[in-house]
């Protein structure tokens, strides 16, 4: 069984389904994806309609990034709409056909705000703990605030005191490499801004990455 984390894909469905054609997943492999599913990109909608019809995803394990609190928290506050829509929101709006309609929410389909309520806050393995952000190194996981899981950044992080691996996204590498500091792991590696779509194989080290252009890379961390 591989253990595969999926970092952030910000709407870009070209990628996502390339990369998924790479990594062929199969029933037996656990899938995490860590969050930031939709804004930015061109195809938001399509990227939740494949997270959530795709058969090889049925078991998969999505994890909830700051994208996905903005638009579940704008559905209902008209301020915190505006600065959703600021960070990316609007292009998510664009591929529902909503726009700036005041009725947007009423333009996403029911088991989309189900799959966006029903993401998980993190999740953990025997050697790995998988969050969108960061972490207090000294507190359980259970005990985390909500804005280091979804929102601080990457360079704050430090080892947790469970001696668990941390892999995470939302800090958007530019090199369009993962950033390895032994104890942490950052796949962000930039989809929607012309970098990479990055899957990586936890136990074993190797990674796939896809573009939205169609473009593909392969490695393993050294």
């Amino acid at each position: 069984m591989r253990t595969i984390a999926i970092g952030d894909i910000h709407g870009s469905l070209r990628a996502l389904q390339t990369l998924l054609a790479a990594i062929r997943p199969t029933p037996d492999d656990r899938i995490i994806f860590l969050g930031d599913y939709i804004d930015g990109g061109p195809d938001s909608k399509g990227v939740l309609d494949c997270l959530i019809s795709e058969p090889s995803l049925q078991s998969a394990i999505f994890l909830r990034g700051n994208h996905e609190v903005m638009m579940l928290e704008a559905r209902a506050d008209d301020l915190k709409s505006g600065f959703w829509f600021d960070c990316g929101g609007l292009n998510t709006l664009l591929s529902y056909d909503a726009g700036k309609r005041s009725d947007w929410p009423s333009c996403v389909p029911p088991s989309h705000w189900r799959f966006l309520e029903n993401t998980r806050r993190f999740y953990e393995t025997e050697n790995h703990i998988f969050i969108h952000a960061s972490v207090d190194p000294d507190l359980g996981l259970r005990e985390q605030p909500d804005f280091l899981l979804f929102w601080e950044f990457f360079d704050t992080i430090q080892p947790h005191r469970s001696g668990k691996k941390i892999v995470c996204g939302h800090s958007r590498q530019e090199s369009g490499a993962i950033k390895d500091l032994g104890f942490a792991l950052c796949i962000d590696t930039g989809a929607c801004k012309g970098g990479w779509l990055t899957g990586l194989d936890v136990e074993a080290g190797n990674f796939w990455q896809a573009s939205e252009t169609g473009q593909t890379h392969t490695g393993r961390l050294s």
